[in-house]
């Protein structure tokens, strides 16, 4: 009897240290599978998954996976040769309308140099209006194709946020005036440095400051944190929560702003991301909030 009391004991104990070995090495196949996903998202390489567990069942849940990153792979492929040609597009198409835009304004301003009826100067008004609006839109349209691409020849500086925002709230000055706005600006004393590219910081706050007035309800609220973080946010009945969702998608516009191509938050927000820093929009209680902020470190990569 008590030979089978120790026999089963150590049959139990040697099942024990067989399942604790094997839940070992499935935890360390888990393991490997995790941190080989993670390298293979964050970096683009053609290498898949491989693990040194033998366990079918790892094995067949490495392969599935594999099958996902080359459908991923695939699919990133797809979208950045689609990017590519659309920036090509929108470069090429902007060239290409600027030329005959020039020329049609250096005819309107001879015509206007001539003696006319008043009703000939009227329609004149009309056309220069309407080229205006049309040359405005195409080089919105090209400063985003400049605006996305990547260059290398953009350097970083430290800058004060607190004098850039001031100095992109002056430039607006006579767009909001004009609109009957009169923001509340709430900037601190204390100077909040960031390491910045600091024409495209400029760009970024002009766009949102644009994007306020022209969805605005004749307000405008500016607030600088001391951690950094810039709040925008204007009562904006025009818009609901879908649309504000949206803002950030190229060529998105929206009725009360036809004048416009949809691309300035999209610049913006690719600016920020360009230099690591973050840019959203909420829509709460009938107003619109767009958050910026940049990381508080010395940022060394080119734009």
């Amino acid at each position: 009897m008590e030979v089978c009391l120790w026999a089963t004991t150590f049959i139990l104990i040697a099942v024990i240290i067989l399942l604790t070995i094997k839940i070992h090495l499935l935890k360390k196949s888990a393991k490997e599978i995790k941190t080989a996903l993670s390298e293979k998202l964050e970096t683009e390489t053609n290498t898949l998954i491989d693990i040194s567990s033998h366990n079918k069942h790892m094995k067949s849940l490495a392969k599935s996976i594999n099958i996902q990153l080359r459908e991923l792979r695939k699919e990133r492929l797809h979208y950045q040769q689609g990017d590519y040609e659309i920036k090509e597009a929108v470069t090429n198409i902007s060239h290409d309308l600027r030329t005959p835009l020039t020329a049609i304004c250096g005819y309107l301003d001879l015509l206007e140099q001539t003696e006319k009826s008043e009703e000939v100067t009227r329609y004149l008004e009309i056309i220069r209006n309407r080229t205006e609006i049309l040359k405005q839109l195409t080089e919105e349209l090209f400063r985003y194709s400049v605006f996305i691409s990547v260059s290398d020849n953009t350097s970083y500086e430290n800058v004060v946020l607190n004098s850039v925002l001031e100095e992109s709230i002056s430039a607006y000055y006579a767009s909001l005036k004009e609109q009957n706005i009169t923001p509340k600006i709430s900037i601190p004393d204390v100077k909040i440095e960031r390491s910045l590219n600091k024409n495209a910081l400029s760009r970024i706050f002009g766009n949102v400051i644009s994007n306020a007035i022209k969805y605005s309800d004749g307000d405008l609220k500016i607030t600088l944190l001391e951690s950094g973080e810039i709040i925008f946010s204007n009562k904006a009945s025009s818009l609901d929560e879908v649309q504000t969702g949206r803002l950030f998608d190229r060529f998105y516009t929206v009725e009360t702003a036809k004048k416009s191509t949809g691309l300035g938050l999209s610049i913006a927000k690719a600016l920020t991301e360009q230099m690591n820093g973050s840019i959203t929009a909420k829509y709460i209680d009938g107003s619109i909030y767009i958050h910026i902020s940049f990381p508080n470190q010395d940022n060394k990569t080119n734009l």
